[in-house]
């Protein structure tokens, strides 16, 4: 039976499955444990980091932030509290489109020596250095699954490319100051991935390229 044949007995199958029958198309290849690892492990040894999203020094805190919940006026004082940072009054133009320029007060923090030593390049040198708290390492991989297809730009890329999301448990080598009560209340998430090594599940999307198993989304 040819492939005309086939595929007018079915009415449905597609290219790729008339592919494989034949015999002449690419065989997708499948994930295995010991190249999950490997390739998570990659992965945690670039990404692993777990930052803050302060990236922009020295950060300014208007006068009229102090005593609200807006992000920095909560936080940069708990990393003042444990010597990341120091404070002082600065003066700076706060220029409101349609406005003249005014002249505004802000607490200016910058980062001490000891908190230089959190100030990490995530991946490559060219990215931009983040404030970090942590950096995970591989625990164990958990399981995997194929990924679903949401659209159509993932169902051309996943007939090219096996693709699959990963779960994991991590490792934690956190910074001493993340065990400070003010510190884990002005960062949650921070202290809820800390306080999860081991136990955390977290995920991870790979495709399959000529280089092997590829993180996604980075």
């Amino acid at each position: 039976m040819n492939k005309k044949n086939i595929y007018a007995a079915t009415g449905a199958l597609s290219l790729a499955a008339l592919a494989l029958l034949s015999g002449c198309g690419p065989q997708q290849p499948e994930a295995n444990l010991q190249d999950m690892t490997a390739a998570m492990n990659a992965y945690l040894a670039k990404k692993g980091d777990l930052c803050l999203g302060k990236t922009q020094w020295p950060i300014d805190v208007p006068q009229r932030e102090v005593g609200t919940r807006a992000r920095n006026a909560v936080q940069m004082p708990v990393l003042e509290h444990v010597g990341l940072v120091s404070a002082s009054e600065a003066k700076v133009e706060d220029a409101k489109e349609g406005e003249q320029p005014t002249e505004i007060t802000v607490t200016r923090y910058v980062l001490t020596e000891e908190g230089k030593k959190y100030l990490h390049t995530r991946g490559t040198p060219d990215t931009q250095a983040d404030f970090c708290a942590a950096h995970l390492t591989l625990d164990k991989v958990v399981g995997w699954e194929a990924r679903k297809e949401t659209g159509d730009a993932d169902k051309a890329k996943n007939a090219a490319a096996a693709a699959v999301s990963v779960t994991y448990t991590y490792k934690v080598e956190a910074a001493p100051w993340t065990g400070d009560a003010d510190v884990q209340k002005a960062f949650p998430m921070v202290d809820r991935v800390v306080r999860g090594a081991g136990t955390m599940q977290l995920k991870q999307n790979f495709r399959h390229t000529d280089s092997g198993w590829v993180p996604e989304g980075v």
